[in-house]
């Protein structure tokens, strides 16, 4: 395997091949919605943050390091834009460590409670960021699930409009510490590196990363990712969000085959990565109209024909410079690189900085797109180079949406100009 030019031998390592121990679901998800109760998919609280597919939310589950390290992904979006959002459980001394909370459907909770009859009870739950909406409202009914499992969140934790205290949100106060200010969990075999604390001016940017050190894996939240040109495991329950924006016009059918699907999944990574690529045209009322409410589109799941993109040439290029063929491309998330972290270059060099004396580094596990990433220090340390080289957070070509979002906050001061300054740490948010 190769990756960013260096080669990589799975005999190097001590572990089995993870991709062809994988296991495909511990309940039935090989065939599309096999053998699965649409009960056991539901999210009753999905209101509170409306996101595809809202209050139905079906589990994948793999194997991604033999004995070690497993992942439970469910789908995100927003108007069929949706990628995937991952669970990370990691084996740890006494059971099982949960990182980065989904939704517990029974479906979820099922595939949890096969593993703790083999690995032992789930003992720890990790919010490891301090700004991910779509993992902090899951931590309290997933925290009440598992009622001995000791909480740990990233500190700074924050809410807008409204600053509400983690107990409001369901989080159980009893059984609940701040990473790094009360310690760490399992410190025996995990390492935990900080990314930030940065200022956003509505609240901080941290996420603390978690190096567990049996497997070589790196859990992380949001700050790499690796993006694959074939469609993630996930979409084979349900391949609509793919077929939907396979299409060129709303009157055309929703047809299944592998090139749909993948011209799909890249019209939806660049969706995902600029919110609006430069090479999309929004058409007029009346072009959309007259292409929409054809026979056989006429429901909700093809949104009655309306289909408001043009995709104009250049796309293909466009998603293949974000997505690797042989291998998932490591990257920067262009939406947190631009949106997050615009004047902030410095931190993430930082932290890859530290990643490049962990010697015992072999996997990168994200909380969304490709796992697990083949990575090891002196990938780190190459990735750095690479950061420090580009033109970071550009305002032209794909950029100019995310470029203009992000200016207009700057104008109005509602982020700062320096968020690398010093963040008060007195500022936590509690628990009263």
């Amino acid at each position: 395997m190769i990756l960013d030019g260096a080669v990589l031998r799975w005999s190097d390592y001590p572990w089995p091949d993870p991709f062809l121990c994988r296991i495909n679901a511990l309940m039935g998800s090989v065939v599309a919605e096999a053998g699965v109760n649409p009960a056991d998919q539901r999210w009753g609280f999905w209101p509170l943050l409306p996101l595809y597919p809202y209050g139905k939310r079906a589990t994948h589950v793999e194997e991604l390091i033999p004995g070690q390290v497993w992942s439970f992904e469910q789908l995100q979006g927003v108007y069929y834009v949706a990628v995937p959002i991952r669970l990370t459980v990691v084996k740890v001394p006494g059971g099982l460590m949960l990182v980065n909370p989904l939704p517990p459907t029974a479906e979820l909770l099922a595939g949890l409670r096969a593993l703790e009859a083999e690995h032992g009870p789930v003992c720890t739950i990790v919010l490891p960021t301090a700004s991910g909406l779509e993992h902090k409202l899951p931590l309290g009914p997933l925290a009440r699930a598992f009622p001995k499992a000791e909480v740990w969140v990233c500190p700074g934790q924050w809410s807008f409009p409204v600053q509400l205290p983690l107990s409001w949100l369901g989080v159980p106060a009893a059984r609940t510490k701040i990473l790094l200010t009360d310690g760490v969990p399992h410190p025996e075999i995990c390492q935990w590196i900080s990314l930030g604390p940065l200022d956003l001016g509505v609240g901080r940017f941290q996420e603390i990363s978690c190096l567990h050190q049996p497997s070589g894996a790196l859990l992380i939240t949001d700050a790499l990712v690796g993006i694959h040109a074939t469609p993630p495991a996930i979409f084979d329950r349900d391949p609509t969000p793919l077929l939907f924006h396979a299409r060129d016009r709303g009157d055309q059918p929703l047809t299944d085959s592998p090139e749909a699907r993948r011209r799909g999944w890249a019209r939806l990574v660049l969706f995902a990565s600029y919110l609006r690529p430069h090479c999309l045209r929004v058409p007029p009322i009346a072009e959309l109209l007259r292409h929409a409410f054809r026979p056989g589109l006429r429901s909700w799941k093809a949104h009655f024909g309306v289909y408001p993109f043009d995709w104009q040439t250049g796309w293909r290029d466009d998603a293949a410079a974000l997505m690797g063929e042989e291998t998932a491309k490591l990257q920067v998330a262009p939406v947190l690189e631009r949106l997050v972290l615009p004047r902030a270059q410095q931190a993430i060099n930082a932290w890859l900085q530290q990643l490049e004396s962990k010697s015992d580094l072999r996997w990168l596990i994200p909380a969304h797109y490709s796992a697990p990433l083949a990575f090891s220090a002196q990938q780190a340390s190459a990735l750095r180079s690479e950061l420090q080289q580009k033109n970071w957070a550009p305002n032209e070509g794909n950029w100019t949406f995310l470029s203009g979002i992000d200016q207009r906050l700057l104008e109005l001061g509602f982020v700062p100009e320096n968020p690398l300054k010093k963040t008060d740490l007195s500022k936590d948010q509690s628990f009263d």
